[in-house]
């Protein structure tokens, strides 16, 4: 007797399991789920993926920009110090005698002297230098920004939040003040 009540639980269990609907289980289980590490490292990878990732796509032209000051600034600092270089390096030959580089340098730095060629180069450099921080500075801010954006992503900026401030008072111990009420409502799982 014990034997059939136990094969028929058994039978009976095994028919509520096949009856589970299998479209909602792909539903639900298929779902995509937006992960904020994943703009941090498409971020880091490419300016501009991780806010294409947050579906963000106007900020991609912002980050270009941004990025395109700092890189513009370390190529013209490139430039003039090999330029101001060459020229000091043409001024310092010709206080040794040779004058064979003199007609090579750039027409705009020929009337300087040896220490303003020298001031110069080194302006050029130290200007070359911060070209470099203040695009890996820019960078970082971009990660940042696709970071913390990719963590506001599904936070709930609905009418369901509500702060309210009632006046407060019991009367056995002729209390009185403020109350701060904070309602959050959770999202529905089921849409």
């Amino acid at each position: 007797m014990r034997r059939t009540i136990l094969l028929m639980l058994l039978f009976l269990t095994q028919l509520s399991s096949w009856s589970q609907d299998s479209n909602y289980l792909k539903t639900t289980d298929t779902l995509p789920h937006h992960i904020p590490s994943r703009a941090t490292k498409r971020s880091a990878l490419i300016p501009g993926w991780g806010q294409a990732y947050n579906k963000q796509y106007w900020k991609i032209p912002i980050v270009y920009a941004i990025l395109a000051i700092p890189a513009s600034t370390y190529v013209y600092n490139t430039d003039m110090y090999n330029k101001t270089k060459f020229a000091y390096d043409a001024r310092f030959k010709e206080t040794l005698g040779d004058v064979s580089d003199i007609p090579l340098i750039d027409p705009s730095l020929k009337s300087l002297s040896l220490g303003s060629l020298q001031s110069y180069r080194n302006i050029f450099r130290k200007d070359k230098d911060y070209s470099i921080m203040w695009f890996i500075l820019a960078w970082g801010v971009n990660i940042v920004d696709a970071t913390v954006s990719g963590h506001l992503k599904e936070f709930d900026i609905s009418n369901n939040l509500s702060l309210r401030i009632e006046p407060y008072s019991q009367p056995l111990l002729k209390q009185s003040g403020l109350s701060l009420q904070l309602h959050l409502k959770k999202k529905n799982s089921a849409k």
